[in-house]
């Protein structure tokens, strides 16, 4: 028989196990991919424990992973698919900035070092070997360090500004940090080279920089925005940095609204109000937004927004450390679904036959353009290729 007909047969028994025929390949054609929330809990009692959640069950809790003591104030958490293994950063009740270090597939800690001078919330590289930990916004120090990933030890400092904030590494790359500094370089989002380590900067924007979160292309950004009742959108390629004004809000002064995040799908971001409100922007023309609707909490306050990987759900945080519960919400219905408990530090770790495939991020940041780029390079568009590709090659051996 030739070749190609042993490959169109290979193509054939997928069609009928995909039918309900059984059939040799069904595993191969259909493998189970569990979807895990890994939370770290910000509630008092179990501030710093990690909960995991199935998604794909009511976000049922599985368990829950004991950390490291003293935990008193969490400040962020990444994670990497490809050495499997998740780290916390954290302030513990002397003021010390840490981090931890867990390892994803024995579900245990296996390092909790201390890092001067501080931590806040961090990122890491898309290898899983060096993390970028800003210096806190509460601590005047001048740099942010760049971690050994394996060993928490500092290899790097990266100057630029004071009061770093937090680090964020979006899927197009690179490095992005804001800081809070008062001396005019916080009114500037900061771009950071991961491998010359040159640092570049878009702004200056209207005041001093709050959370913010990049799109998957690298091209747009959305920024809370200290004293703005709305956010600031950056096209990063131009420079040009546009204001979306919030067309109806309170007359006292907003402080800085916090969460915010871009849908995977990069229709809307979402944006905390502090209050118990989540205002949704239409975002078709980037730096055009405009506002579709205002969302309510039945949990209280919001002050964290991030999404799954695939965009059905969306986790909405209360007010650092609180016992308050964090809103599960379907993106799609734009209706509270659920709820977890407290975390504002969470982020989607996939895995199919017991293997880490994929990894979120607590940062709402846009999959657009990379998820069309990885289906285009694997044949996703059409669900046989992919697998007949597999087979093609198991017969060519």
């Amino acid at each position: 028989m030739a070749p190609g007909s042993q490959i169109g047969l290979g193509v054939l028994a997928l069609v009928a196990t995909v039918a309900g025929v059984p059939g040799s390949w069904a595993a191969d054609a259909a493998p189970e991919l569990q979807r895990l929330l890994y939370a770290v809990n910000q509630g008092r009692g179990s501030r710093g424990s990690v909960s995991v959640y199935d998604i794909d069950a009511n976000h049922r809790l599985i368990k829950t992973i004991q950390t490291a003591p003293n935990v008193y104030d969490v400040k962020g958490v990444a994670a990497s698919a490809a050495t499997g293994r998740m780290y916390v950063s954290f302030r513990d009740s002397d003021g010390n900035g840490r981090i931890y270090c867990v390892d994803l597939r024995q579900q245990k800690m296996i390092w909790d070092r201390r890092i001067l001078p501080g931590v806040d919330r961090l990122a890491i590289s898309p290898d899983g070997r060096v993390l970028y930990v800003p210096t806190w916004e509460g601590n005047a120090a001048d740099f942010i360090n760049v971690i050994d990933a394996a060993t928490g030890e500092v290899i790097q400092k990266v100057r630029f500004s004071n009061h770093s904030h937090d680090a964020q590494y979006p899927l197009s790359g690179p490095l992005f940090q804001e800081t809070k500094a008062e001396d005019g370089s916080g009114r500037y989002l900061y771009r950071v080279d991961p491998r010359t380590y040159d640092v570049t900067r878009t702004g200056p924007y209207s005041d001093i920089l709050g959370p913010y979160a990049v799109d998957s292309a690298s091209r747009y950004v959305v920024n809370d925005v200290t004293h703005f009742w709305g956010m600031e959108v950056g096209d990063l390629s131009t420079g040009k940095i546009v204001q979306a004004t919030l067309p109806t809000h309170p007359s006292r002064d907003p402080g800085l609204l916090h969460g915010i995040g871009w849908t995977p799908d990069e229709r809307e971001v979402w944006q905390a109000g502090g209050d118990a409100n989540v205002y949704v922007w239409n975002m078709r023309d980037p730096l055009q937004p405009v506002l579709s609707q205002i969302l309510e909490l039945s949990t209280g306050s919001s002050h964290w927004i991030t999404f799954s990987i695939k965009g059905d759900f969306a986790y909405v945080a209360p007010e650092k450390n609180s016992n308050r519960d964090t809103a599960v919400f379907s993106v799609h219905d734009h209706a509270q679904v659920g709820a977890i408990a407290s975390s504002e530090d969470l982020l989607e770790v996939d895995t199919r036959n017991g293997e880490i495939v994929q990894v979120g991020d607590q940062y709402g940041i846009g999959r657009k353009t990379v998820a069309k780029r990885r289906a285009a390079a694997s044949g996703a568009g059409n669900p046989l290729t992919a697998f007949a590709a597999r087979q093609a090659a198991r017969w060519r051996k």
